[in-house]
């Protein structure tokens, strides 16, 4: 299948797979005479992997090993796994920073009168 169809199929635009095989995330596709790309199922499935894995937030450096990983059939699980929770490690830690400033944001914005004087905490806070 071309590019066109290989996107729709899989859900990722032509662009991002033009992309991916720019950075070594999957192969290059093979080409026609015409120099059209040309995608397999195989294709099409390892497009489908990587559009899972960043929806799940994984970096591209990360899907990259995960692609590594899911290729070599001799892989040992324990790396998947450690690459996993490192993963969720760092996205706890987002959730803490994330929390923490909603926390300090609400703060401000209970102190603030919202009214016609200029006098605001929220602009103090971030002045300070």
């Amino acid at each position: 299948m071309n590019i066109g169809e290989a996107a729709k199929v899989s859900g990722v635009n032509a662009k991002l797979i033009r992309h991916y095989e720019s950075i070594g995330i999957i192969p290059k596709a093979s080409r026609t005479e015409a120099g059209y790309r040309v995608y397999s199922e195989s294709d099409v499935h390892s497009l489908k992997f990587v559009k899972r894995a960043r929806k799940l937030g994984f970096s591209m450096k990360e899907i990259k090993k995960l692609v590594g990983l899911w290729r070599n059939r001799s892989r040992v699980s324990a790396d998947v796994k450690t690459l996993a929770l490192v993963h969720v490690k760092e996205m706890e830690q987002k959730v803490d920073e994330l929390q923490a400033m909603i926390k300090t944001l609400k703060h401000l914005a209970r102190n603030c009168h919202g009214d016609h004087r200029p006098d605001c905490p929220i602009i103090d806070g971030l002045a300070d």
